[in-house]
């Protein structure tokens, strides 16, 4: 038995994108997405709307509705498609991406380093302000036996 059909909707700010599809994950497929956007907000499932009615008329098809250009046309649709320059785009952002968490796990271990060196200089400083308060002490006691035989 095939599931329900719900309907999901997405805007750029420009168009609002509406589905009906029987999950979300197919919903983002049909928006041509891989990034959930339903974590974020940025779709959600409708249970009305002007376009919702269209959605059920073709499931798994877009409906693109203008919010911004072509305001209010109303016209079935498909995903945008993936381009060479796109490609590169996600290449270049997934770079990026990779070389800031080796750059991140890099300064980690660059800060850890220091803050042990930091807390060897402080171990060290202590120990020397020890020793210096110990030979004082030991200086004034002579001093003050020397004193007290003249």
């Amino acid at each position: 038995m095939a599931r329900a059909l719900k309907t999901f909707c997405y805007s750029d700010g420009f168009h609002v994108w509406t589905v009906a599809a029987s999950s979300r994950t197919k919903a983002l497929a049909a928006f041509g997405l891989k990034r959930d956007l339903f974590k974020d907000g940025s779709a959600k499932e409708i249970d009305e709307g002007p376009d919702r009615a269209a959605a059920l008329k073709a499931p798994g098809e877009l409906i693109e509705r203008g919010l911004s250009v072509d305001v209010g046309k109303v016209a079935r649709t498909s995903a945008p498609k993936e381009t060479a320059a796109s490609r590169r785009a996600k290449a270049r952002v997934e770079a990026l991406e990779a070389e800031l968490a080796a750059l991140d796990t890099t300064q980690a271990g660059e800060t850890a380093a220091l803050e042990a060196k930091r807390a060897a200089l402080e171990a060290e400083a202590e120990a020397l302000v020890k020793r210096q308060a110990t030979a004082r002490e030991a200086v004034k006691a002579k001093l003050k036996a020397a004193r007290a035989k003249v």
